[in-house]
């Protein structure tokens, strides 16, 4: 099957560890060939920071073929979350009852069984101040950490509401 978007192709990202975080020095994500040296992000990104799924970014190859991520071309608008789930141990019924919780707000998911992580793709169609809300009440039950990998304008404009 072919994709009529570009074909599908793996963009690696450069990760800067602080503390031992992220466990990994690179991050590869899925993405749709522009054809023109760019990709679209087809992923939510687990660790790489001030990129969202949607993305349009530069890339570049090594001598080996490898795609390296350069500068974000065209900003999706999308916001990308991370979580941490602590509620049973992160253990997959938690993850996907998160997951389910923020489908229900027009939000996307996926889990990590490794760290019990969600990470979450906010569109700007979402109910940003719902969305807001439900991550700081989680975050004040410690059912999950957050982290704010990926955020617009819009998205901060919700939260000084």
């Amino acid at each position: 099957m072919t994709n009529p978007e570009g074909p599908y192709v793996k963009v690696n990202f450069r990760l800067e560890i602080e503390d031992d975080w992220p466990p990994a020095s690179v991050e590869s994500l899925g993405a749709v060939d522009q054809g023109d040296g760019t990709v679209r992000l087809d992923n939510i990104p687990w660790f790489v920071r001030g990129v969202a799924c949607g993305d349009i970014v530069a890339t570049a190859p090594d001598e080996d073929g490898v795609r390296w991520a350069g500068e974000v071309v065209r900003r999706s608008e999308n916001c990308a979350i991370r979580l941490i789930v602590f509620r049973d141990g992160g253990s997959g019924p938690a993850r996907q009852s998160v997951i389910n919780a923020f489908q229900d707000l027009g939000v996307d998911g996926e889990g990590m069984e490794r760290f019990g992580m969600v990470a979450l793709d906010v569109p700007p169609t979402a109910d940003l101040a719902k969305v807001q809300k439900l991550l700081n009440h989680g975050a004040a039950e410690e059912w999950w950490d957050m982290e704010e990998g990926c955020t617009t304008a819009q998205w901060r404009a919700a939260s000084a509401n």
